[in-house]
């Protein structure tokens, strides 16, 4: 790709003062607009801004790649900024990136999938080459820098000799800079090191350069630097390798590919149709293990909980001119003479059928990443129990399902429990297919089912009575004490067995008038809300991201749910990582509801959402305790959440949040 076919001197500003992200594109879009590349410059800033609130468009030695896929574009192009000083305070890869050149890409929408990723990738790789960014730091002229955007140096790779191969399989959760980059730094690495390195991506545009039979019976070793599961991992048996975050090439390329030939983590072996790893040397720490194959499920898991909060909420909105939100999901509308409400009824009812797909989805490909394909089934059958599924199909009527814990709990249970018989059970050559279609499924599902039958259910039912007697005895506590009893349990696990069970005890006070729903229906929206609202200002708080791409994209899914009273588009973040959100939750769900219901404020309806706020008695009290709980739960994550990064950061490791 020649890049100065995209770009002209007028849109190449060199040692600009500009001082902030926000004027940087503002003077790039402007030069665009006037090239005639855009149709309207405001159109296209709102596209930017809007993708700067994805992720990170910061890189690395001062670099910054803005992007604007819009309808306002109607040419593909860029424009750069050369700043005379730097720019602190600008969202990158590296946190202490100070920002000096800036390429702002504008694609058109249609060209989206083709061109964005196209450019995107070789400014990338281009990039990481020192000297070729040094070649466009010293340009002195608009002229010398379109030389110099296609002035490549010749790669010794070319004329080199080699002893070693090592493969690269690169792939991010977004399969954009983060797989390009980590693959050029491994081959640059390999330059300097006399090992011939090839790297395959895995991205947004699916494989690329994909490693062929002749290369991979070449390869001394693989490195896998991926943070979702490896596609087609099948065929490189035999091969040792190494596993690592994608984001770790761009700081230790050179130990990892010494790792890789003299210290491998083992070999990746096959068994006709199914993959497994055997770790010879240094193994997997379980807990790293756990976290990676968690962060696969939650990354399929996170679009399930999109459309449906979507279907949802258009079925709401929809109807809230006519004065029906909590009355659309009546079945009476199904069959209404007014077509609208038919159908926004069935929009309701067919967000709430999404939802039950949200456990099933993350359990299968929690243990798809543990296990592979061998996986795959019982891990769906464990998310189909943690959703309640079987009391739906056995006829049992309120069936209390065991939520994310229980989803968690099988969906691990079902990956190594596959992966272990995976590797355990040998036959011949001619029963080997029996394996992954009969014995493995059969052993697996059978035993996801006694374990749910025999302990989850049972200890879930357990929970909730219990639950339900002491909230029941503590009536007598006086207000504070039901609200934080009432306001725990409700956050505790976002729509969960205890949840249900905290929302059966306190409807049925409210009913009685012995205690109103104050901190019941606040406990509900406070925990999306304050997660959500953390993912859109952490940066402007403490100056850098302190959750990654998937959390951000769930955050801003979690603050619109949050009011309209759909709590589930917080659990990512539960089950990502309990330890931290969990007593976060439960902490400023108590706050905010206290805080309340001392200011006095009443609600006696289960209407949770924002359309049932005006019906709250005192509700500048009620909105005072909800600003509060959710500022509690967003800063709170914020700032443990970056004393764990830094932490990490000192210890040399990549922090999981």
């Amino acid at each position: 790709m020649e890049l100065r076919k995209m770009t002209q001197e007028g849109l190449i500003f060199l040692d600009v003062k500009l001082s902030s992200k926000e004027s940087i594109i503002e003077k790039l879009s402007g030069a665009l607009f006037e090239r005639g590349a855009l149709s309207s410059k405001e159109e296209f800033i709102k596209a930017v801004m809007e993708r700067e609130q994805v992720s990170a468009t910061g890189l690395e030695a001062g670099l910054a790649i803005p992007h604007g896929k819009s309808k306002a574009v109607k040419k593909a192009a860029f424009a750069v900024a050369r700043l005379k000083d730097p720019v602190n305070k600008w969202e990158s890869i590296d946190p202490n990136n100070k920002v000096k050149l800036v390429f702002l890409l504008a694609i058109p929408e249609e060209e989206a999938g083709s061109t964005h990723l196209r450019l995107l990738s070789e400014l990338s790789v281009r990039l990481m080459d020192s000297s070729y960014l040094n070649r466009l730091m010293l340009a002195k002229t608009s002229s010398e820098f379109m030389t110099a955007l296609d002035q490549k140096d010749e790669k010794a790779a070319q004329n080199q000799d080699y002893d070693k191969t090592v493969l690269v399989i690169t792939a991010c959760a977004a399969g954009i800079a983060h797989t390009y980059m980590a693959a050029e730094a491994l081959e640059k690495a390999g330059r300097e090191m006399g090992v011939r390195v090839v790297s395959e991506k895995q991205g947004a545009n699916g494989i690329e350069d994909a490693h062929t039979a002749d290369l991979i019976k070449q390869a001394d070793a693989i490195i896998f630097a991926t943070d979702i599961a490896t596609k087609n991992k099948e065929r490189f048996k035999g091969i040792p390798f190494v596993q690592t975050r994608v984001a770790d090439p761009l700081k230790n390329a050179n130990s990892l590919i010494d790792r890789a030939l003299n210290r491998p983590d083992g070999k990746v072996t096959v068994d006709e149709n199914e993959v497994r790893t055997e770790n010879n040397r240094q193994k997997q720490g379980i807990l790293a293990e756990m976290a990676q194959a968690v962060l696969t499920g939650i990354s399929y898991m996170i679009p399930i909980i999109v459309a449906a909060g979507l279907m949802i909420g258009i079925a709401k909105l929809g109807s809230m001119p006519f004065g029906l939100v909590n009355e659309i999901s009546d079945i009476k509308y199904a069959t209404h003479s007014n077509e609208l409400f038919v159908i926004l009824h069935h929009l309701d009812k067919f967000g709430g059928l999404i939802f039950k797909f949200m456990y099933p989805v993350f359990g299968a490909f929690l243990a798809y990443a543990l296990a592979d394909r061998a996986g795959i089934v019982s891990g769906l059958i464990g998310g189909a129990f943690a959703a309640g599924l079987h009391y739906t199909f056995w006829g049992i009527e309120g069936g209390i399902p065991s939520g994310f814990l229980g989803a968690l709990i099988l969906g691990l249970t079902a990956g190594y429990l596959s992966k272990f018989l995976n590797e355990k059970i040998k036959l011949s050559k001619n029963l080997q297919a029996m394996k992954p279609m009969l014995i493995i499924p059969a052993i697996t599902v059978l035993s996801i089912f006694l374990l749910n039958f025999y302990v989850i259910d049972p200890v879930f039912g357990g929970l909730n009575l219990a639950l339900r007697n002491w909230i029941e005895g503590a009536q007598g506590s006086g207000e504070i004490g039901l609200s934080i009893l009432i306001a725990a349990a409700t956050a505790f696990d976002l729509g969960g067995p205890i949840n249900k069970a905290a929302g059966a005890i306190a409807i049925g006070l409210a009913a009685d008038q012995i205690f109103p729903l104050t901190p019941r229906v606040l406990s509900i929206v406070i925990p999306p809300i304050g997660l959500g609202l953390a993912t859109i200002i952490d940066k402007y708080v403490v100056g850098r991201r302190v959750f990654d791409e998937n959390l951000r994209i769930t955050g801003n899914t979690s603050l619109l749910l949050g009011f309209i009273a759909i709590s589930e588009g917080a659990i990512p973040f539960m089950l990502r990582n309990p330890i931290i959100t969990i007593p976060i939750n439960i902490l400023g769900a108590i706050l905010g509801s206290v805080t309340a219901v001392i200011l006095g404020a009443v609600q006696w309806y289960p209407l949770p959402a924002i359309w049932g706020w005006p019906l709250v008695e005192g509700i500048w009290a009620y909105l005072g305790g909800l600003a509060v709980g959710t500022l509690f739960i967003a800063f709170a994550n914020i700032f443990i959440r970056l004393a764990l990064i830094k932490k990490a950061e000192r210890n040399g490791k990549t922090s999981k949040l």
